[in-house]
């Protein structure tokens, strides 16, 4: 019950959407009282032209930049303080991120490095960073992770093959610029998984037992539209509405879970991705399905109103069976948009299983999931989604 509740809501960053809105970078930079810019991309986003285009827009106002694209799939701590002292020796006061999550994640930490002393690593964690850092303008090219206004950067250590998670309103980005037209060019199958990574954040947040009512609605309207676009964008990716639609269903699927945390798929995801280099979104895919099978005892009228929003037929159903569409619903769409592969194509096998779960039971996404799970059910949700 959450009428007698007391619960917070925050949202620090500013959020600027719209087609071509990213052509009013400058103008941002300068209102953030930005001289020099340290440009956060991957090696990607600068192949396919992304990085070129902010620089173009920073260039014609004469507004000095940096490029730092040293950004691999896992984004790395030791590439972290590599841009921090980049943009510290370029003298740059304002750092815009522009990709994945990836690229996002490691902006945000980079502008709380260049106000904070000591390394990333004292920072791992929630609420341990002690003041806000340069500003950050973050720029996303995908539209699954929401790392444009969350609190979270996911980075590896990749000499102990762990992944660290960085919790901070401070971490937050000053600015959100959400241009769908940067998406359009996204392959299907990058669509296809950063979008279930998206509905993963919405659904997650929705069915925990830390929802409240504006993370609920939020909720919500994320999954209507994922629903009703996900298919079309992966399907007919110069389709400029359906882009627009997923950008904007990742962005209030992060406005939800920013404050709720998520569930037991990203509790897993964490180290099935350190571990087995799955892609994040992909992973999530793979596991979505079998933990909502897990968890549907735990909240039956959610899972109902899921089976509703993917359009299930579930009037005069009993509870159980309503609930349960919302499974068949979600793996139906994980089919449709692509994604075919169990965590076994990826490597993982049993012998793994007791380090993954173990690992994935010190998550905070743990206690607010639905059901409190055993090291043996994590397991078991592995199992299911090796087949």
């Amino acid at each position: 019950m959450l009428w007698n509740r007391i619960f917070r809501y925050e949202l620090p960053t500013a959020i600027e959407f719209g087609n071509g809105s990213v052509q009013e970078l400058a103008a941002h930079v300068r209102k953030l009282n930005g001289n020099k810019v340290l440009l956060v991309s991957d090696p990607g986003v600068q192949k396919a032209g992304m990085t070129e285009r902010l620089t173009a827009v920073l260039a014609k106002e004469e507004i000095p930049y940096a490029i730092f694209n040293e950004i691999e799939p896992d984004p790395d701590i030791d590439g972290v303080m590599r841009g921090k002292e980049l943009a510290a020796s370029e003298g740059c006061d304002c750092v815009v991120g522009l990709g994945g999550g990836s690229a996002l994640d490691t902006a945000k930490a980079i502008g709380l490095m260049l106000g904070n002393g000591g390394h990333i690593r004292d920072y791992v964690g929630i609420d341990k960073v002690p003041k806000k850092g340069t500003p950050v303008i973050a720029v996303p090219t995908t539209a699954g992770t929401g790392s444009e206004l969350t609190i979270w950067s996911v980075l590896s250590d990749k000499r102990a093959k762990v992944k660290l998670s960085v919790g901070s309103a401070y971490n937050c980005p000053d600015l959100a610029l959400c241009d769908p037209e940067l998406t359009v060019s996204l392959p299907p199958h990058i669509t296809a998984a950063t979008g279930m990574d998206a509905l993963t954040h919405a659904l997650e947040s929705f069915v925990n037992k830390a929802t409240q009512p504006i993370s609920e609605g939020l909720s919500i309207q994320s999954m209507k539209m994922i629903a009703h676009s996900l298919r079309t964008a992966v399907a007919q990716g110069e389709n400029l509405e359906a882009r627009y639609d997923m950008l904007m269903a990742s962005l209030i699927a992060a406005m939800a879970f920013n404050p709720t945390r998520l569930g037991l798929s990203h509790a897993l995801a964490i180290p099935l991705g350190a571990h087995f280099k799955i892609p994040h979104g992909t992973v999530n895919a793979i596991l979505l399905p079998e933990v909502m099978q897990y968890n549907l005892m735990g909240n039956l009228d959610k899972f109902k109103t899921i089976a509703q929003i993917f359009g299930m037929p579930v009037d005069h159903m009993p509870p159980w069976e309503a609930a349960e569409l919302s499974v068949i619903a979600v793996r139906k769409l994980k089919q449709d948009v692509g994604i075919h592969q169990t965590l076994s194509d990826f490597g993982v096998t049993e012998d793994a299983l007791d380090r993954i779960a173990e690992e994935a039971m010190t998550s905070g996404n743990v206690p607010v999931n639905p059901r409190r799970p055993t090291l043996e059910d994590l397991k078991q949700i592995c199992r299911e989604a090796m087949k």
